[in-house]
């Protein structure tokens, strides 16, 4: 699985569909094109129930709609300077890494993510225009792509698709990020319409807690 999405979109709209097909708020993967396209849901996200502890976030992510087998959850650890960090947990309770939300060190700059999984360097989450190699950020300084870059910094999530939930019209401002790891391209997100991977060995899990979280 490549490329995905959170919502709960199950068919968009097309020529011949006025309005979209919904279901439950779920991980979701594009499937098929045109009016055959489906945005299949591959773990759903629900309110907390055992075997997740009291101690986790809303929401957890199942492997089925009834919330019977646990795929993964949220533990908020608190943190000094503003960071949030948020534990990754499987169904077991064992550990699988963390995500962590940095906050600018000025303005009128937005904080960073960060993606910690054991094994790996660090995977940091930057706006698209400040990250890259040398070469990128150089021609970006000179001003080769200085209007994509603005533009990156405000993108409207389409009405009917919050953050984190599941209610229509609402509008947030969003952005686009490229994950980073040791010279590596991990991840591409723009907000929750769309996370792309790159890499085969991120835990998928951690990519699906960052969309639950949302870039908030």
């Amino acid at each position: 699985m490549r490329e995905f999405t959170i919502g709960t979109v199950e068919r968009p709209v097309t020529k011949k569909r006025a309005r979209p097909v919904r279901g439950p708020w779920a991980i979701r993967v594009p499937k098929g094109g045109g009016e055959s396209r489906v945005l299949a849901p591959c773990a759903y996200a629900a309110k907390v129930a055992p075997p997740a502890p009291p101690s986790a976030m809303e929401t957890c992510l199942y492997e089925d709609p009834e919330s019977q087998r646990l795929l993964c959850y949220l533990v908020e650890e608190e943190r000094e300077g503003g960071e949030r960090c948020y534990r990754v947990y499987d169904a077991a309770g064992e550990a699988i890494g963390a995500v962590r939300r940095i906050p600018p060190f000025r303005k009128p700059l937005k904080h960073t993510w960060r993606i910690e999984q054991p094994g790996h360097p660090e995977i940091v989450g930057r706006n698209e225009w400040a990250s890259g190699g040398a070469k990128q950020m150089a021609d970006r300084a000179a001003g080769k792509v200085l209007t994509g870059a603005l533009n990156s910094l405000t993108h409207v999530v389409p009405s009917g698709e919050g953050a984190t939930s599941g209610s229509g019209g609402s509008q947030r401002q969003s952005r686009k990020l490229e994950w980073w790891s040791g010279g590596e391209l991990v991840m591409v997100s723009q907000s929750i319409k769309s996370l792309k991977v790159k890499v085969d060995w991120l835990d998928r899990r951690l990519a699906f807690s960052f969309a639950v979280l949302g870039d908030t």
